[in-house]
């Protein structure tokens, strides 16, 4: 298990205001990252030289670093014919020999001079679909589970690629990340499954307190808003 690239990149504006196609419209973001070769502070909040535009589901101490597996790049290069490099699905860190069947909530690795927890998988959204110019890219990446996830920072300090993974904890090892997607997305009215995964404590606040929510209320949010969004103008946002 490595660190085989790392990217950094902050949000800026594409596209303009009178475009007809929704696809060309003005739209902001940082999904857009940079390889870099050099090592990187990891701070509790993020890399630094790193920024998200949409504050309010991105970005924070549960999702200081976004983490890709680059095996999944020949399936969308088969699929959808997308030529993947590292940082394609606005990833800080493209990992190798780790998948979302291999990473657990809670697991804790270090690598380099920091140590990171994972916390929750990544809820892809409409903006990387922007990217890629496929409009149903985010409901596919999420319909296959090859969304990667997300850590949080226990110890600051300097990491570069290719720095290898050490798995120092496993706390939840009933809990996979491909698992987490499943009872997410899959089992949306199992409100035991969703209550038992919520209340796992290394699961960030937001998923937890999104299944705690379902499972009391037995209530299913709707996905339109955030898989497609302004792709399409007849869902709200």
């Amino acid at each position: 298990m490595k660190l085989f690239s790392l990217q950094v990149g902050t949000p800026k504006k594409f596209g303009h205001e009178d475009a007809t196609d929704l696809m060309d419209k003005e739209w902001t973001s940082g999904i857009f990252k940079e390889p870099i070769e050099g090592p990187v502070f990891a701070k509790q909040t993020g890399l630094v030289g790193d920024g998200q535009a949409d504050l309010k589901n991105h970005g924070g101490p549960d999702k200081a670093i976004n983490a890709y597996p680059r095996e999944h790049f020949v399936y969308w290069k088969e699929q959808l014919g997308l030529e993947c490099l590292p940082g394609a699905f606005g990833e800080n860190f493209t990992t190798q020999g780790l998948l979302e069947t291999d990473a657990f909530i809670g697991d804790v690795f270090k690598i380099g001079e920091i140590i990171v927890q994972v916390t929750q998988p990544r809820q892809p959204c409409w903006k990387l679909a922007r990217k890629w110019r496929v409009k149903n890219l985010a409901a596919l990446v999420q319909k296959t589970g090859y969304t990667g996830w997300y850590f949080r920072v226990l110890n600051e300090g300097k990491v570069v690629a290719p720095d290898e993974f050490e798995l120092l904890e496993r706390p939840h090892p009933e809990w996979s990340v491909a698992k987490a997607n499943n009872i997410m997305h899959n089992m949306k009215t199992d409100w035991d499954a969703s209550l038992q995964l919520g209340s796992c404590p290394a699961l960030s606040k937001s998923w937890a307190s999104s299944l705690i929510t379902r499972a009391q209320k037995q209530q299913i949010a709707q996905e339109e808003p955030r898989l497609i969004g302004e792709n399409d103008d007849e869902v709200p946002n």
